[in-house]
């Protein structure tokens, strides 16, 4: 099994508040999400809190967007903490961290995903690390989040 630890980090010129508006709400992430435009008839379902710990998004879409749903399941003052698990293309239960540290008028955002390959994964892992599948998706992420808490 091999364990992985993606993350990526970029500065905002937002307070935390703002930033944590944008992440905690799963309704927002259509404004920033990476992965939002891979298919314009992805299926959304919000269930759970409204937002914050306890919310729910699933999603279900094509081959390239797949299947699966992420819950919020921890927020403190320098992080929000996810649980998100795939079913298409793969099965895969991994750990979400957005990680805030202040800086100036700015806030330097990490985001982190960790987890572990196991199965076919593993070995595909072997061949391209789950760090160049992922890392690209996160920067443009970033670059959305930060547009979207800068305008």
């Amino acid at each position: 099994m091999a364990e992985f630890d993606i993350h990526r980090e970029t500065v905002i010129k937002a307070d935390l508040a703002r930033l944590q508006a944008l992440i905690d709400d799963f309704h927002e992430w259509p404004k920033w999400s990476p992965w939002e435009d891979i298919d314009p008839a992805m299926e959304r379902t919000y269930s759970g809190a409204d937002r914050g710990i306890g919310a729910r998004y699933a999603w279900s879409g094509n081959r390239k967007a797949g299947r699966g749903d992420m819950e919020i399941t921890a927020i403190t003052d320098d992080a929000i903490g996810l649980e998100l698990h795939f079913e298409k293309p793969f099965k895969a239960r991994n750990q979400i961290r957005f990680e805030f540290a202040p800086q100036g008028d700015s806030t330097v955002v990490t985001w982190r995903m960790t987890g572990r390959q196991t199965g076919p994964m593993a070995l595909f892992g072997k061949l391209v690390p789950m760090d160049r599948l992922v890392g690209p998706d996160f920067e443009k992420g970033l670059a959305r989040l930060k547009a979207a808490a800068e305008s």
